[in-house]
């Protein structure tokens, strides 16, 4: 059996296992699994309905971390978590940092700035604070030398390629202010979509946003 990456490729979670996948030049298939609504099956497979998820010749594994820690084990190959505990340490802290202090205080600005919600002022007081914070634990801590963790590219740029433009875009859509303009973000874009696990995944994202819009107005239609 081939390695399964479950999910959609709209989702930047997803993507970040699938640069990570790409990069470490993993074989591995792409299963589509929508949420929202969530396929009982899909259940079985990922307790909580979430995806990403793997779907291994061993059995599934949920949550993105742990989905990405599996594989720098399970196929060692081009690692992307360096040898030395402590640096390897401080690419784990760049990615918590990301994900916990920047990415999941930004979601909260999605339904608004992506899929024509609304966030209460209320919440985009809260965000804007947690959020300028986040960024400037961040900055003290990324380096973009020129990749996030220093000289060598590793997952916590599977994490930032991802994340960050979607941080920075919401923030600027719905609170008026890019809270992340201090960070390099475009030239960083630039240069990580010079890379051909990043290319496949801008382009296979692109065509995942055209079919996830014709699956939600069929839905919307009652089809």
């Amino acid at each position: 059996m081939t390695l399964k990456l479950c999910g959609f490729s709209v989702s930047n979670y997803y993507n970040k296992l699938k640069i990570q996948l790409l990069e470490k030049g993993v074989a591995f298939e792409e299963d589509l699994v929508w949420v929202n609504p969530i396929d009982p099956a899909t259940l079985l497979r990922s307790p909580m309905g979430k995806v990403p998820f793997l779907d291994t010749p061993q059995g599934c594994i949920t949550e993105s971390a742990v989905c990405a820690e599996y594989i720098e084990q399970a196929y060692p190959q081009h690692a992307l978590l360096p040898a030395d505990p402590m640096a390897a340490a401080k690419v784990r802290e760049l990615i918590t940092y990301l994900e916990l202090h920047i990415e999941l205080v930004a979601r909260e600005l999605y339904p608004q700035a992506f899929f024509g919600g609304k966030v209460s002022e209320g919440t985009q007081e809260r965000v804007r604070k947690q959020l300028a914070k986040g960024v400037e634990g961040f900055t003290k801590l990324a380096k973009f030398s020129p990749y996030v963790a220093g000289d060598t590219f590793t997952l916590a740029d599977c994490s930032a390629i991802v994340h960050l433009p979607l941080a920075s875009l919401a923030s600027k859509l719905v609170l008026g202010e890019d809270l992340l303009a201090g960070l390099p973000v475009k030239e960083y874009g630039k240069q990580m979509a010079e890379r051909a696990s990043v290319q496949k995944v801008n382009a296979d994202r692109k065509e995942g946003t055209a079919l996830m819009a014709a699956r939600y107005a069929k839905l919307s239609s009652g089809g």
